[in-house]
C-alpha cells in the first residue's frame, strides 16, 4: 500500500489516501506518477506520494502539513506561534527543551513545564 497526499493551491495537504500498490505498477515496476495519475483521475487535484515510515520526503504528509516542492519534502504544521522553522525544515522552540525529564511547551510563558508523573 502507498499513501498519497492531496495538495491545495498553496501546497497544504488537505487529504491523504491509501492506494494499492497494483495501481503504481508500470511493466511490473512501481512508478509514483502512476499513483499520482490514479489519484487525479479518481478525485482530481494535485497529489504527491508520502511515506508513512518517513523513507522519503522527510516526513509523512499529514493533513495541514506543507509540501515544499523545491526541497521535495513535507513540513509539519507549526506547533506554536513562537516556534521557527530551521534550515532543515524542523520547527524549533525559542528555548531548547531540557534533556532530562518529560516536558510540555507553554506558549504563554515561552518556556517548558516539567511533566511530573506520580
Amino acid at each position: 500500500m502507498s499513501d498519497f497526499a492531496r495538495l491545495d493551491d498553496n501546497n497544504i495537504v488537505i487529504n491523504v489516501i491509501v492506494v494499492h500498490n497494483n495501481e503504481l505498477l508500470v511493466n511490473g515496476v512501481e512508478v509514483e506518477q502512476a499513483g499520482i495519475d490514479f489519484c487525479h483521475n479518481l478525485l482530481g487535484g494535485t497529489w504527491v506520494q508520502t511515506s508513512s515510515d518517513d523513507n522519503f520526503r522527510k516526513q509523512y504528509g499529514t493533513i495541514g502539513s506543507t509540501y515544499d516542492a523545491v526541497a521535495n519534502e513535507f513540513i509539519s504544521p507549526q506547533p506554536f506561534p513562537s516556534w521557527v522553522l530551521d534550515e532543515t525544515h524542523d520547527w524549533q522552540p525559542p528555548t531548547p527543551m531540557p534533556l532530562a525529564g518529560m516536558w510540555r511547551w507553554d506558549e504563554p510563558t515561552l518556556g517548558w513545564n516539567e511533566i511530573v508523573v506520580p
